[in-house]
């Protein structure tokens, strides 16, 4: 074995959301196994943070939607730590050019389930697997697995049709997967994000400022990937005990029926 400590794999954890996540797992002592499609050394600064401020840390880069770079990401993840307690599925993409229903197109489609649902879907596969690896070989670990959702699992986008599908659909991933992991003791956990200040809300930014002064949730302001981060360090540490499968929604209050 590689490391002592306990190691996470984040897809999408060398920003937004994700770099949120990888913050707070960090400061609980959790060496970093951080995914991105970007090349190393577009997120050296990054990882040289993380590396100033005493946290192990390794950069995986690969496509989640691809089987290939998902299989090379875990053995990645082998090679460095030799072990993995924790998986975070948060990588994901908005709908290529966020086309109304009436005009959206099969490729744009295809791509977004293949990042959003087939990817976290099978990489979580592998990753299960590898965890009850360890397991088998008497490894003492307390894994887990959260899925990264959103608010759009529920609320209607017509001009992304695709993205809100995929994560309605992580939501039944999750359920079947909590359900297939309990008898190793792999927890699972879906976290639904509200509107998150990151780079993929930067277009919109003016509008949600708008809409968050009119009232869009009960607290008027920007979700941020810190609010997150926090929130999935208390699910990974299981201070919220005896919920595998469940949601956590971190959204402002935006769900509450109004009139």
């Amino acid at each position: 074995m590689n490391s002592n400590n306990r190691v996470a794999l984040i897809t999408g954890g060398a920003r937004g959301i994700g770099l949120g996540i990888a913050k707070s797992l960090a400061a609980d002592g959790y060496s970093l196994a951080l995914n991105g499609v970007r090349a190393e050394d577009q997120v050296e600064d990054v990882l040289a943070s993380f590396r100033d401020a005493g946290t192990t840390v390794a950069y995986c880069q690969g496509d989640v939607g691809l089987d290939s770079d998902r299989k090379a990401i875990i053995e990645k993840v082998r090679y460095e730590f030799g072990r993995l307690d924790v998986l975070i599925n948060n990588a994901g993409i908005t709908s290529p050019g966020r086309k109304d229903l009436l005009e959206a197109d099969e490729g744009s489609f295809d791509r977004v389930v293949a990042v959003n649902l087939k990817g976290p879907y099978f990489l979580t596969q592998l990753a299960a697997n590898f965890m009850i690896e360890l397991q088998d070989a008497n490894f003492e670990a307390e894994p887990c697995v959260v899925n990264v959702s959103s608010i759009s699992a529920e609320f209607v986008s017509t001009n992304r049709g695709d993205y809100c599908l995929t994560k309605a659909a992580t939501g039944m991933a999750t359920k079947l997967w909590a359900t297939r992991l309990a008898e190793f003791g792999i927890r699972v956990y879906e976290i639904q994000p509200g509107i998150i200040r990151s780079d993929m809300t930067s277009g919109v930014t003016e509008k949600y400022d708008r809409l968050f002064e009119e009232g869009l949730a009960l607290e008027k302001r920007w979700g941020e990937p810190e609010d997150i981060g926090r929130a999935v360090a208390t699910l990974v540490r299981g201070d919220i005990p005896y919920a595998t499968g469940q949601v956590l929604y971190l959204d402002g209050g935006m769900r509450i029926p109004r009139l």
